[in-house]
């Protein structure tokens, strides 16, 4: 039988216990199809649009208004 170090031989494991633990924390869904950041950076931000049916229809484009 052998017997264990006190010190295990070999590299440092912190680091490897760093990216173990914020694999843990990753929820599971971004570990299997992860997004790009390139593209959360990209992403749009949403504009509020009007309600369907609140055009007026009987003004020009440039001077529509919708009812608040």
């Amino acid at each position: 039988m052998t017997s264990l170090p006190e010190q295990p031989e070999g590299p440092d494991l912190d680091e490897l216990r760093k990216d173990i633990d914020e694999l843990k924390d990753a929820p599971t869904e971004q570990l299997i199809e992860p997004e790009p950041a390139k593209l959360l950076e990209e992403e749009p931000t949403p504009q509020r649009t009007d309600a369907p049916g609140t055009e007026k229809w009987d003004e020009p484009g440039d001077e529509e208004r919708t009812e608040v």
